[in-house]
């Protein structure tokens, strides 16, 4: 058995993995898949992936990026998820924020450094022509941690995946005044440069098994309620969700990553582009 480690957000486009470890799908090509859920998310999984806390990570695609520019010895090897990221735009539920217009030079929680939730602020104030000069940040670490923050007014918004964060808005914590797509596809599959020069098969194998399970994920009898009660979703909601999203089983084309850099290297976010070979890797 190789053993190969893997890290993602403990959210619901990641079901098809653990469905996937359940269904012993990758033992049977001999890999032993382990999974770490990182609810602190991108941020966290560019460290881990540093420090080879982890081989592999199912990390937001602006996140890694920016991050391989920056010197993270990883490549993307795939694209997981082809349709954008919903950003909802929270306040706390009794806030005097009404609007966009209302936020503006106010304090947002992100989870970490370098993460979605912060370049995603970045790409909010650029759209709404704010300076991005101005923004200030508050380091919350999770979803928890902005429910506090912005409880206790240490910060005044959030930004995170909207339907996680719809429970929130339905018990009346949280408030949602906008959303904010990715102008890209959201999730990508990274792994680091060590890992894909020793065990390329393997790394094959994985991308293979999880391809065959995306590509019919959405056709699983039930797996709407499976995937309500998991993750304490209406159903309703989760089927929009379902509705709105699309795995990927392809690589990220050379013009989707211009697309990617240009938008973070006008928003200040890197400092110069990278190649396309520096930062993505077909196996």
């Amino acid at each position: 058995m190789k053993k190969i480690k893997i890290a993602g957000v403990p959210e619901h486009f990641n079901l098809p993995w653990h469905l996937s470890i359940e269904n012993k799908e990758f033992e049977t090509q001999n890999i032993d898949l382990q999974w770490t859920d990182v609810p602190e998310g991108t941020g966290k999984m560019c460290q881990m992936l540093r420090d080879g806390e982890t081989d592999i990570a199912v990390i937001l695609s602006e996140g890694i990026v920016k991050d391989i520019v920056a010197g993270n010895p990883s490549k993307i090897v795939q694209v997981y998820v082809e349709s954008p990221l919903i950003w909802g735009i929270h306040v706390a539920a009794k806030s005097n924020y009404k609007t966009l217009a209302d936020i503006e030079n106010t304090k947002v929680a992100i989870s970490r450094l370098g993460s979605g939730s912060q370049l995603m602020a970045y790409v909010n104030a650029n759209n709404q022509n704010w300076k991005t000069d101005n923004l200030q940040f508050e380091i919350v670490n999770t979803i928890d941690g902005a429910v506090e923050a912005l409880s206790n007014g240490t910060a005044d918004y959030f930004m995170w995946e909207r339907f996680m964060t719809k429970p929130l808005v339905d018990k009346g914590i949280f408030r949602k005044i906008a959303d904010c797509p990715t102008p890209w596809p959201c999730f990508v599959i990274a792994v680091r440069d060590e890992v894909l020069e020793k065990e390329p098969e393997a790394i094959q194998k994985i991308l293979d098994t999880i391809n065959k399970a995306t590509a019919s994920f959405k056709t699983i009898p039930g797996i709407d309620t499976v995937l309500a009660q998991k993750h304490h979703q209406k159903l309703k909601d989760i089927q929009e969700w379902l509705s709105i999203t699309e795995w990927s089983q392809e690589q990220l084309s050379k013009e989707m990553l211009n697309n990617i850099q240009n938008q973070l290297l006008e928003l200040k976010i890197i400092d110069k582009i990278g190649t396309f070979d520096e930062i993505v890797k077909t196996v």
